[in-house]
């Protein structure tokens, strides 16, 4: 969880140094959720999400460095510096994007998932998306179909209470979002984002319902950034006070109180933690500063696949 803060906290002082360009939207405040989903996951199983997905991306596996040299737009990302901050991907840590549409990875996840279940292979795919995408029409045609096909997937509202500056009041009557399912007989779950441990327990339900057979689940995780929509947004949409009262449940400072409350860690113990992850942004930092820009040869390259298809003629 530290690492996804410090990795945040770095990106967006470098994008003040303009060193970042274009957009770039930061996950402070959210990292109970990457970090509770994660240990609730194995290695090959699947995840999907929109355009908030620098933590994700890092839970997921893809090395710290990769990600600031996508953000940097060096041939050394992620994806190869021609994604930028909304475009993360990795196929060797199954994690399939970082998408810009709102709403359009609902549709990709449950893609995802029917692949798996075609294959006959028992992993999980977690399909990421925030209240503001819960509007779209994607998502209940998706739903719909997944429960019709009993899908191995686990689709997760991130919500932070706000679509860009709209509150999640001012778009519907249905508060509680995770009562959406209840239109399609789908399991759903209302889970504290705030602290990993119940994001664990909310996602380890879910996943095994997903292995099992059993289809699948939508969850609604109650979480909160701490920062704007985007790093252009003010956030002037909300009270100072409001965000005070959301600092104080600052997943980072709760886990660390956990620790130390139980004694699972020593302060010499969690001085190392902190310094490793210093280090470890340091390095990104330094790794996407050296790595070159891609060829301009790289410009047409990845947007078709090369690929032979027999046709059907008869």
């Amino acid at each position: 969880m530290l690492l996804l803060r410090k990795f945040e906290e770095k990106a967006g002082q470098l994008y003040g140094m303009q060193k970042i360009r274009g957009f770039c939207h930061l996950y402070i405040g959210q990292e109970a959720v990457a970090v509770g989903t994660m240990s609730a996951l194995r290695d090959d199983d699947n995840m999907i999400t929109a355009y908030r997905d620098h933590a994700l991306a890092i839970a997921k596996g893809i090395p710290a460095k990769e990600c600031m040299a996508e953000l940097y737009g060096k041939a050394t990302g992620c994806t190869k510096g021609k994604g930028g901050s909304m475009h993360f991907f990795s196929k060797e840590k199954r994690f399939f994007g970082g998408h810009g549409i709102v709403g359009a990875q609902i549709g990709l996840g449950a893609g995802i998932a029917f692949a798996e279940q075609y294959q006959g292979t028992d992993r999980a795919t977690i399909c990421y998306f925030g209240d503001g995408a819960a509007r779209q029409g994607m998502l209940h045609e998706v739903m719909n179909m997944a429960v019709l096909w009993q899908l191995p997937v686990v689709f997760v509202c991130e919500n932070n209470h706000y679509a860009m500056g709209t509150s999640v009041e001012r778009t519907s009557k249905v508060l509680d979002i995770y009562r959406l399912a209840d239109a399609y007989d789908m399991p759903g779950d209302s889970v504290d984002g705030m602290s990993c441990e119940e994001v664990h327990k909310g996602m380890e339900r879910a996943v095994r319902r997903a292995r099992e057979g059993g289809g699948p689940t939508f969850l609604e995780i109650k979480t909160y950034r701490f920062r704007g929509h985007s790093m252009s947004d003010p956030a002037k949409y909300r009270t100072k006070e409001e965000l005070e009262e959301y600092k104080e449940k600052d997943p980072i400072n709760t886990t660390l109180s956990t620790i130390m409350t139980n004694n699972w860690a020593t302060q010499e113990e969690i001085e190392q933690i902190n310094e490793k992850v210093r280090f470890e942004v340091e390095e990104s930092v330094k790794f996407a500063e050296e790595s070159p820009f891609p060829d301009d040869d790289e410009l047409y390259k990845d947007v078709y696949m090369d690929a032979n298809y027999p046709f059907i003629t008869d």
